[in-house]
Parts: C-alpha cells; sequence; structure tokens
C-alpha cells in the first residue's frame, strides 16, 4: 500500500481497490499524458501524480465529483485538469480540451463509495434516501423505471443486469405495490424486495449480503447505461491511447469483466478457436490494435480484502495499445 493510501485509510477516506497494482500496470513516467475516465474521489489520479512528474487529465459525470477535484488543481498545479462528461466520450471531451493522444487510461467502473455513502444519492438499500442513483442530475431516476416500466420491462432489467432470478416475482410486486402508492425511497423498494425474496440463510463464516443487491445493480446500471458507457468507454480509450499506451481496468461483476475481457481478447486477437475451422472468406489478417503483456486477470491479495470490503469482487485487466488501427466501436453482443 503507497503513503497516500496509508494516510487516507488512516483518516478514513475512500481506498482506491487494487491501488498498487493499477499504478504499476500505467507505468507513469515524468513528461507523459494519462487519463483518469472515472475520478471519482481521485485516489488513482493521486497515485499516479506523486509516482512520476507526469501531466493527468480526469473526467467524470458527477458534479460532487468535479468539486472534490478542485483541490487537485491546487495540489498539482499544471500537471491536473478535470473535465465533466462520461468516460464513453473520452476522445471528443480530449478534443474539446485540445488533445487528442494520451499514453495511458485508466477505468475504475461502477459506483463510487462516495455515492453509495450518501444517502441522498439514492444508491444505497441500507440508507433511507430519494429513490434517484443517477450519477449526474440527468435523464430517468430510479423511480422513474420503478413506477413507469411494464412489468415485462423491469423483470427483464433485474434478471439481465442483476442476474436475481426472481425477477419476475420481484417486478410483479412492485407493478402490484405501486398501484397503491408509487415508490420514492430507497428503503421502501428494499423493504419489498426483502419481503418478496425473504433473506437466504448464511453459513459460517460468509458475509450476509442483502435480498435487494442484485434488484438496486440492476437499476443503477440501467439508470446509468453503465455497459454501455463501458462499450463506448473501451473503444474511445483505444482511439486516444498513443502506441504503447497502457489501457488499465478495474471492473467489479461478471457484467462488467466479460465486456473487458472480450475487448482485449478480441482486439489482441487472442479469441477462442482457430481461424482454420472458417471458411476461407471469413478469415483475416487485420493487425492487432492491443497487445495482452499476460493473459489473466489480477485479484486483490487477501489481505486487501480483509482491510477494504470492496475490493472483494475487483479484477484488474491491462492492455497495451500497438501501432495498427483503431477497430470499431463495440456493440452489445
Amino acid at each position: 500500500m503507497t503513503a497516500s493510501a496509508i494516510d487516507a485509510n488512516k483518516s478514513g477516506h475512500h481506498i482506491p481497490v487494487l491501488l498498487n497494482e493499477v499504478v504499476s500496470a500505467l507505468k507513469p513516467k515524468a513528461g507523459e499524458v494519462y487519463l483518469d475516465g472515472t475520478f471519482g474521489a481521485g485516489g488513482y489520479c493521486r497515485a499516479v501524480l506523486e509516482a512520476a512528474d507526469c501531466n493527468l487529465i480526469a473526467i467524470d459525470r458527477d458534479p460532487d465529483a468535479i468539486t472534490r477535484a478542485a483541490q487537485f488543481s491546487k495540489q498539482f498545479p499544471g500537471r491536473f485538469e478535470i473535465l465533466q462528461g462520461t468516460f464513453g466520450s473520452m476522445d471528443q471531451l480530449l478534443a474539446d480540451a485540445g488533445r487528442s493522444r494520451v499514453d495511458g487510461v485508466m477505468l475504475d467502473i461502477g459506483v463510487s463509495s462516495f455515492q453509495i455513502d450518501e444517502a441522498d444519492r439514492g444508491f444505497s438499500f441500507q440508507e433511507d434516501g430519494p429513490l434517484d442513483m443517477r450519477m449526474s442530475s440527468e435523464g430517468e431516476s430510479a423511480a422513474d423505471v420503478v413506477n413507469t416500466y411494464g412489468e415485462e420491462d423491469l423483470a427483464n432489467i433485474i434478471y439481465s443486469l442483476g442476474e436475481e432470478r426472481k425477477s419476475r416475482r420481484i417486478a410483479a410486486a412492485i407493478v402490484e405495490r405501486r398501484s397503491e402508492a408509487p415508490f420514492e425511497r430507497t428503503l421502501d423498494l428494499a423493504n419489498l424486495v426483502e419481503r418478496v425474496i425473504g433473506r437466504v440463510p448464511v453459513k459460517k463464516g460468509r458475509k450476509s449480503v442483502h435480498p435487494a443487491t442484485r434488484t438496486f445493480q440492476a437499476l443503477r446500471i440501467h439508470v446509468n447505461d453503465e455497459l454501455g458507457e463501458l462499450r463506448r468507454g473501451l473503444s474511445a480509450a483505444e482511439r486516444i491511447l498513443a502506441p504503447e499506451g497502457r489501457l488499465v481496468v478495474v471492473s467489479f461483476h461478471s457484467l462488467e469483466d466479460r465486456i473487458v475481457k472480450k475487448f482485449m481478447a478480441e482486439r489482441s486477437g487472442n479469441v477462442p478457436g482457430a481461424s482454420r475451422h472458417l471458411p476461407m472468406g471469413q478469415v483475416t489478417d487485420t493487425p492487432s490494435s492491443l497487445r495482452l503483456e499476460k493473459r489473466g486477470v489480477v485479484k486483490p491479495s487477501q489481505n486487501e480484502e480483509q482491510n477494504n470490503p470492496r475490493a472483494r469482487s475487483a479484477k484488474l485487466r491491462v492492455a497495451i495499445r500497438t501501432s495498427a488501427p483503431a477497430g470499431e466501436e463495440i456493440g452489445h453482443a
């Protein structure tokens, strides 16, 4: 753990997951320019700026994160810049800021601990707050979705984005209850889900998981289009990375990691199945736009998992940009 991470731990501030591993994978060097597409609390930014005399551009859609970033501009004068927007548009945001290339991109996918800890943001099923879940202040809120979507659409969202097997029972209960009164608060929805599916008995030594966890995850991902944003962000990062630039991605559940793994595999040519089994017309020799330093994923140490519960499901993947042209924008497949 770096000195800054230790200081953060002592003061009770957010500690970024796999911090040392992310910095090691990025390999910051003096004079180079890096981009953090998910500023959050700024933990990765601080570690990179302290590791080398480099420049860093950060992006975040959350107005609160933009406010937190103001201190970085004072602490690292001339070396740090914050841009408000979505990381899926990082190439356009970068162009608007007068740049076209960076030497590394970091992405920490998902909701930040600041957002979860603030009840008024509506992300938590353990603290009562407005049923919002928007990372920005724009677009549909979770309440809009819960109170207006049809039963089948709700069930599909909860199943596909939350991987909740009892999605149809939950959706049916939501539709029935909202006919009496709309859902406005987080605990109102969380309590309903708990009544519908109950609590699963926990084995000794295992941590209890709240019954509403998967439903809240699904609504959050849907409201913020997180998987679409991830796909757009990976393609945008590929376009702005200079040759030998590094793409470093931390994800927290299988839906995200599956997209990252597939993207890096396809762009590096490490796709399962040999092309000799395909008809000759389907064989291509498109040069790889990425290469993998090593296959597989980096996971937190047992010590980090014990000290930082958020780290338990984290996975880190790294790819290096080649000089080949970027591929087409990735779709939903």
